[in-house]
């Protein structure tokens, strides 16, 4: 028998029931919307995590001292960079790089007078690219000049937190390069608002060449930080950076832990893909046993007229594939349909995008098209589907045709 007859057979049974043909379909295609709309938003949070990281931490490419540890912050010289202004220079002159620019980096305690807290300080050059982010993100004030011997800039969050006004005065404690404590009294120039709750009240800016002054570390730098116009250029880069005596890593490096983090949390996802395959599966093979059961004196009259058993299991098979390849495609507009309105729209994340010490979230999140990841959730929708299908469709293939012709 010709494959388009056992089709055309398999969708008039199909339409004989058509209230549960609907809504195993249904079933499918809200199944399948849910696991977009889920994967579009988790790669939506876990990109706009690392894309913050990357912008307002690591850059795309750093340059070290080779014994410069991230976890110290060492202030230590020996760990700093030597002439980091004309490593940035050179940096700069590279093909792809957007910006380059010295840092000093310092864990620093900033004292009110009711309350002290831990900070990341920036000894930074404002006039960088890198910080046109942040020069966007002010909210009262202004960006800090390169040559102010006593302005800062903090977060909104952290100046809400603490009572602290623009203009006001704040005292800064340090441990310096030759490890004594260093104190000076700071006026708060601008307040920032950049979005990222964990930044915006643990980081404090101020000009490069007073940080280095503050701390005692010459015109020494923790490292100079590279922008690139594509990420994936950042090895290229990497290689061609020739500085003596350094350490050149990447964002892929510099994120590592993170990347890792997401690797993990990535594989609870895809248990909660499988659950929700899993229930459309039983779905549609609760379907197809009752209809199988609904019509064996059918298919015994079609295996009596000669129907071979290999031509019913595969006329069941096509009656899954038919449900499922309708269930897909409304599946996809519905789940495209909900990435879309969440990529506008967003979600407010609030308190518990500063849950994670770690992780840079935004206040607001957005979903992402993922256009790979979607295509797979399909085939595997549909591979899952079929699946499901052999069962009854190996049961109605394996009826005796007397008995079943005897069936009431």
């Amino acid at each position: 028998m010709a494959w388009t007859k056992l089709w055309a057979i398999g969708f008039r049974d199909l339409m004989r029931n058509q209230r549960r043909t609907f809504f195993t379909a249904l079933a499918v295609a809200l199944g399948l919307a849910l696991l977009i709309v889920m994967n579009g938003f988790i790669a939506g949070i876990l990109d706009d995590a690392l894309q913050n990281s990357i912008r307002l931490q690591t850059g795309h490419v750093q340059v070290r001292a080779e014994s410069y540890e991230d976890s110290q912050r060492s202030l230590q010289w020996r760990d700093l960079l030597e002439n980091p202004g004309t490593i940035a220079i050179q940096a700069a002159a590279l093909p792809g790089v957007t910006a380059a620019t010295p840092l000093l980096w310092s864990n620093t305690i900033l004292n009110t007078s009711n309350e002290s807290v831990g900070l990341q300080m920036y000894g930074i050059d404002p006039g960088a690219a890198l910080y046109d982010p942040i020069r966007a993100s002010l909210v009262a004030g202004s960006l800090i000049e390169a040559n102010d011997r006593g302005g800062v800039m903090i977060g909104k969050r952290l100046a809400d937190s603490l009572g602290i006004r623009l203009g006001e005065n704040v005292s800064l404690t340090t441990i310096d390069a030759n490890n004594e404590p260093a104190e000076g009294i700071f006026a708060v120039r601008g307040i920032f608002d950049s979005g990222v709750l964990i930044y915006d009240e643990g980081t404090i800016f101020m000009p490069l060449a007073k940080a280095q002054s503050f701390a005692q570390t010459g015109d020494r730098a923790s490292a100079v930080v590279l922008l690139l116009h594509d990420e994936d250029a950042a090895e290229q880069v990497a290689a061609a950076l020739d500085v003596p005596g350094s350490q050149v890593l990447t964002w892929r490096t510099l994120n590592a832990v993170f990347i890792e983090t997401v690797n993990v949390a990535m594989s609870f996802y895809i248990i909660l893909d499988a659950i929700v395959m899993l229930i459309v599966a039983v779905i549609i093979a609760n379907t197809l046993l009752m209809a199988v059961f609904e019509r064996i004196r059918e298919i015994g009259i079609l295996a009596a007229l000669g129907m071979k058993r290999g031509q019913i299991l595969q006329m069941m098979l096509f009656e899954a594939g038919m449900i499922a390849l309708i269930g897909i495609a409304f599946g996809v507009m519905i789940g495209l349909g909900g990435v879309a309105l969440l990529t506008q729209n967003g979600f407010v994340m609030g308190e518990m995008a500063g849950s994670a010490d770690t992780i840079p979230f935004s206040g607001v999140v957005y979903a992402k098209f993922a256009p790979q990841t979607f295509t797979w959730l399909a085939i595997w929708t549909f591979l899952i589907a079929i699946l499901a299908s052999l069962y009854p469709a190996w049961f109605a293939a394996r009826l005796e045709p007397v008995k079943a012709l005897h069936t009431s």
